[in-house]
């Protein structure tokens, strides 16, 4: 595709991100394209279990002179719909060469390789599969499942949350927390499954020891988890296949025979980031996203259950500049990591001209940044109010595929003043560019503690004690 043909959809924002003026949000330029567009498509993707979810939109006519575009803004739009909905098997109803190209960039590009090697063989345990419909009525049906989750408080509980720079864990009495503690270690590229091990384990004996008996232990995780088994972790970037195989899938089912066999459940961080969103706020129709070392984020649906889906939000486009950022995992430029997390706070540094060392740790230049900002230094907020300009356009990004009423923002990132800097920005961004979304739209930021350790704690409530 030729950039001219991209280029006319690529909207300056009305809200310029004060240190990355290019910018080019993907809410603007799907908006701009559909604005455009008169050609029905809609995809369906389907699930392991059966369950089928789908959007429609639009695209270029083949005679429109920038038709050329209509492959890149189906292939965003897919990649979106894998990492927030998930699914193996992509339906198109639409233009059969729309199917053909989305086809080969899951077959013949890095970046679709990487999303059918991670969501579709190690998740759903087969490559994702593109199918052309020539009608809707050929799709499969709408079909889904939602669930509750967790908010069981009786009797002695752990909760941890295990992120890419530390690992939290909370002791909780008849949903009293009684301990939590915060550890710093550096999972990503241990190759040797036992430090995931011993380090988990060593949180949970801390915990144990401010409990009279541990009657469950729940835990939120970076990764997608079926069953208290790991599909896909960043958590274990490091480690080799086969080991990753022989140890790693089942590290939380022998973590829990170590705790002779007492309820024992893992999910993934984005679900718990949702629960403890909707837990705090005491309403559903919750997106809860918490910056951390990556991006975790999930859903509350209306009746305060989670459903099937994903809410891998860090992997999900929100820049659709040619030049946007890269993730450094899946080499795909734009995607949520680079904006809502340490490594987006570690990426404007230069450009706010701290004086901080870009070779220490990203947690540390969190840290500096937050001392910064704590000491009023106007470099320092111009981080934060472009965090909040980021926020802003992505909210209003997924606002097309998630029915949220109420947004909780939490983690490390968040802690300090900057975290009310960032929604007073995202803020603006709706109120200018997004009015329907903003009247809607209640943003919530929890305590300090909470936006710590809100998700290990609310990890505590998974498990049933019978």
């Amino acid at each position: 595709m030729s950039k001219s043909a991209l280029s006319q959809f690529l909207t300056v924002p009305a809200v310029v991100p004060v240190l990355d003026p290019g910018f080019r949000p993907a809410a603007l330029a799907t908006r701009s394209f559909h604005a455009a567009a008169t050609v029905p498509v809609t995809l369906a993707l389907e699930q392991a279990d059966g369950s089928v979810f789908h959007h429609a939109f639009q695209v270029l006519d083949a005679a429109h002179p920038a038709a050329a575009a209509n492959d890149f803004f189906v292939e965003r739009l897919s990649k979106f719909l894998l990492w927030a909905w998930g699914g193996f098997r992509i339906h198109l109803a639409g233009p059969v060469a729309l199917a053909d190209s989305l086809r080969r960039h899951y077959s013949e590009t890095a970046v679709g390789r990487f999303d059918s090697e991670i969501i579709g063989q190690r998740i759903y345990d087969r490559p994702i599969e593109v199918v052309f419909a020539k009608s809707v009525a050929d799709l499969p049906a709408p079909r889904s499942n939602t669930a509750p989750l967790g908010r069981h408080w009786e009797g002695c509980r752990i909760g941890f949350d295990l992120g890419g720079s530390d690992r939290k864990v909370a002791a909780v009495i008849d949903g009293k927390c009684v301990f939590s503690e915060e550890t710093v270690w550096d999972p990503y590229f241990q190759p040797d499954p036992q430090y995931h091990f011993d380090g988990v384990m060593d949180s949970l004996r801390k915990a144990a020891a401010h409990l009279p008996r541990v009657d469950g232990i729940g835990g939120s995780a970076a990764g997608v988890y079926v069953n208290n088994r790991v599909k896909v972790a960043s958590l274990f970037r490091g480690v080799p296949r086969d080991l990753f195989e022989s140890r790693v899938k089942d590290l939380f089912l022998e973590l829990g025979r170590a705790w002779n066999g007492i309820p024992f459940d893992v999910v993934n961080d984005g679900e718990v980031t949702a629960l403890a969103a909707s837990m705090s706020l005491g309403c559903n129709s919750v997106l809860g996203i918490a910056l951390g070392t990556s991006t975790a984020a999930g859903f509350v649906t209306a009746e305060g259950n989670i459903t099937t889906w994903l809410n891998e939000l860090a992997f999900n486009p929100v820049d659709y500049r040619h030049d946007a950022p890269p993730d450094e995992w899946s080499g795909d430029g734009g995607c949520g990591v680079q904006f809502f997390s340490q490594q987006a706070v570690g990426r404007l540094i230069p450009a706010s001209e701290l004086s901080i060392s870009g070779s220490l740790p990203l947690p540390e230049q969190l840290k500096a940044v937050q001392a910064a900002m704590a000491a009023g230094d106007e470099r320092a907020a111009r981080i934060y109010r472009t965090l909040g300009t980021y926020l802003g356009y992505g909210l209003a990004h997924y606002a097309d595929f998630y029915d949220f009423r109420n947004v909780l923002i939490l983690g490390r990132v968040t802690s300090g003043p900057g975290g009310d800097l960032m929604l007073a920005g995202a803020r603006e961004v709706l109120d200018r560019e997004f009015p329907a979304i903003s009247s809607r739209t209640a943003f919530h930021i929890p305590d300090e503690k909470d936006k710590r350790h809100g998700q290990a704690v609310a990890a505590a409530s998974l498990p049933v004690i019978n």
